[in-house]
């Protein structure tokens, strides 16, 4: 309707910002978090919608969503803090592997039982172990959540990034076997090897060298240039050296909580500087999602949609069964591993190119999914957590 009209970057940007601010507040009234306003406000000034937004300003602005995945990373890796797995112990790592292992054999399952083709089942499944932080965050953050659940939930999507990569290229191996291709294991798992423990290695290296200029640079105003420099740094090195700069940003965010006695205060200052970020982050995946991919996703989308959910619920029970946690982390945490976005997309453009007779299927399929988990997923994480009494209103 309005692609023709003509706009530049910088008020592109303060729509985005505006109409992301209006739509939080419209939706606030119906008891629904600000991330599915921003997210409905993006997707009406998209391509999909009213066309204000065009596809080549939203590829330009992929820098802002970088940044605010940065940011998120960094603040998630605060929750990795000694003391919490001293009390906990392995229980983060037991639920985030077993909600990834279920979603994915859950999905595997249930497309081949449909009868469709194997490797195609199990290429596609290969994605569903992927979920997205960044909603997550942002629910957790505005309602000031707080408890074992958003503990937990904190920290399994923190792992989730881990044990999708190592899900995926498992996947992808036993795919390419079944269809005859002659290729071992370790060529597929050593990308995945390097990209996870890279980023964790130097992530944390990173971190302390964070810590160095922190005892020099007391003022607030110097230690914000300081946070929005070193996660830059980390996400540009991840991008250099192909390492997830999720885990990168996570790692050194770790280690600055572990060993920094200033924390709380550096998590205040990050507090301050990120919420237009997100905003602007969360409008942009909003206007990249596509209504037209829709109607192509046919049976094999709707198992992925629907399946994928109950395995990520079935495995996070589970986890929680085994390692004998409070009965609200074993009910509420599993819905609340819904939202999924760029890491699957990114999958599946991978698996694209592992199997071009695939490719265009399976990225309807995941960007169908990511406009079904992005919009729902949030309300049902706000729910999950005022169920489990940690969300008080």
């Amino acid at each position: 309707m309005f692609s023709n009209l003509t706009l530049n970057t910088f008020t592109d940007l303060a729509l985005m910002i505006f109409a992301g601010m209006a739509m939080g507040r419209l939706v606030k009234k119906i008891k629904l978090p600000n991330v599915t306003g921003y997210l409905l406000a993006g997707l009406l000034l998209g391509p999909s919608v009213l066309g204000i937004l065009s596809s080549d300003f939203l590829s330009a602005a992929s820098v802002i969503s970088d940044a605010a995945l940065g940011f998120i990373a960094f603040s998630i890796g605060n929750e990795f803090k000694i003391s919490y797995f001293k009390r906990v112990g392995a229980t983060p790592i037991v639920i985030a592997t077993m909600e990834s292992l279920f979603a994915v054999v859950f999905v595997a399952v249930a497309l081949i039982l449909f009868r469709f083709d194997t490797a195609f089942s199990l290429v596609l499944a290969a994605i569903a172990a992927a979920t997205a932080p960044a909603a997550t965050i942002m629910v957790i953050k505005q309602y000031k959540a707080k408890g074992p659940v958003t503990e937990t939930l904190l920290s399994v999507v923190a792992l989730d990034d881990a044990t999708a990569l190592i899900m995926y290229s498992v996947s992808i191996a036993i795919a390419k076997a079944v269809s005859g291709e002659s290729v071992s294991l370790k060529e597929l798992a050593l990308p995945a090897v390097i990209e996870i423990f890279g980023a964790l290695l130097v992530g944390a290296a990173a971190g302390f060298i964070f810590l160095l200029p922190l005892r020099f640079f007391k003022k607030d105003g110097n230690r914000m240039c300081l946070i929005v420099g070193f996660i830059f740094a980390g996400l540009g090195l991840s991008n250099l050296c192909g390492f997830s700069s999720l885990l990168f940003c996570m790692a050194m965010g770790a280690v600055v909580a572990n060993f920094s006695p200033d924390i709380n205060r550096l998590m205040d200052l990050s507090d301050k500087i990120t919420p237009p970020i997100f905003l602007l982050f969360f409008v942009a995946s909003g206007a990249d999602l596509q209504l037209k991919v829709l109607p192509t996703v046919g049976v094999a989308g709707v198992i992925y949609v629907l399946v994928r959910v109950v395995g990520k619920m079935f495995g996070a029970s589970l986890g929680a069964v085994l390692c004998k946690t409070e009965k609200n982390i074993k009910k509420y945490l599993g819905p609340a591993l819904i939202p999924q976005a760029g890491v699957a997309i990114g999958l599946s453009l991978v698996a694209g190119e592992a199997f071009p007779a695939y490719g265009p299927q399976i990225r309807a399929i995941i960007l169908s999914g990511t406009l079904i988990y992005e919009l729902v997923g949030p309300a049902v994480t706000k729910a999950s957590l005022k169920k489990a009494g940690e969300i008080r209103e």
